[in-house]
């Protein structure tokens, strides 16, 4: 716990570090002032809405188990083996199989699921996909992902209007300082890289590895991590500013070509499968 809020609290001062700096470079005191209300307004947009942002991204809806019993099963059955609480359960309406946790803490989690994942996922692979996220949410990963997100929402969504900020001191002109303008808008890009560097990519391979070890059987989901792959190439997301904020937070990456690279904080998926069947092979000779 103290891990990940530790990680979280640096996340946001080095990116509120970040954005004072280019503040201060591209106006001055102007700037400065601007960066600091700007983080400002960041820290209250995480308090409130760092937890649904995703959710909200996605279109998510709760749901009750008479809706969804097999997955609720599955969830509790799971969640029970862990020893820890049942997340609260989420359906979106999205084709492109995939899933995701968000929530501060483990009594406070939300566990979401597309309709295209409980599409195409028999209940074995399901469990594994599962497992995996209900992993993310016992070693609060949870709290970081849901931080980056709306940090890198938020860079993101400067990059609109940042040519349009008179950021410049002149007292001559109504003309937006473009040099400013331009230096925000080449930055911010890097800054979400930033962000995104910050959630690691060694949290799926510990999630993977603790999933595996939660339903015993990690070739299930690296065969789940395949066809997740595959859905996502078929059935491709919509590279909204929010959803690409919050591609980090799914299972695999929705995003597996073009600009949804850029905001990639998954391994790849071959690497993960591998590692996967090396468990398997582990367990054998041990």
């Amino acid at each position: 716990m103290h891990v990940s809020a530790a990680r979280a609290v640096g996340l946001f001062v080095g990116v509120g570090v970040f954005a004072v700096t280019v503040g201060w470079f591209s106006a001055g005191s102007q700037g400065l002032q601007f960066a600091g209300a700007l983080m400002v307004c960041v820290a209250v947009l995480v308090h409130l809405f760092g937890n649904s942002l995703a959710l909200r991204a996605m279109r998510a809806r709760p749901v009750g188990e008479i809706e969804c019993p097999d997955l609720y099963r599955i969830v509790r059955e799971l969640a029970t083996a862990a020893r820890q609480p049942m997340p609260k359960l989420y359906l979106s309406p999205i084709r492109s199989p995939n899933a995701f946790a968000t929530g501060g803490s483990p009594r406070r989690a939300a566990l979401c699921c597309t309709t295209g994942l409980l599409r195409s996922l028999d209940e074995r692979r399901l469990r594994g996909v599962v497992a995996h996220e209900l992993a993310h949410i016992r070693a609060r990963d949870t709290l970081i992902s849901s931080v980056a997100a709306t940090l890198t929402a938020t860079i993101t969504a400067l990059t609109t209007v940042a040519l349009l900020l008179p950021l410049g001191e002149s007292e001559e002109t109504d003309v937006p300082d473009l040099l400013g303008g331009l230096m925000l808008v080449c930055l911010a890009p890097l800054a979400a890289v930033v962000v995104h560097f910050g959630v690691g990519r060694r949290r799926e391979f510990r999630a993977d590895e603790r999933a595996a070890e939660l339903t015993g059987d990690p070739e299930a989901l690296a065969d789940a991590l395949l066809r997740l792959e595959k859905g996502s190439r078929d059935f491709p997301l919509p590279k909204g500013r929010v959803l690409l904020a919050s591609a980090h937070m799914m299972t695999t990456n929705p995003f597996p070509n073009g600009l949804g690279r850029l905001f990639a904080a998954h391994p790849p998926v071959q690497e993960r499968v591998a590692r996967l069947w090396g468990l398997r092979r582990k367990w054998e000779l041990g």
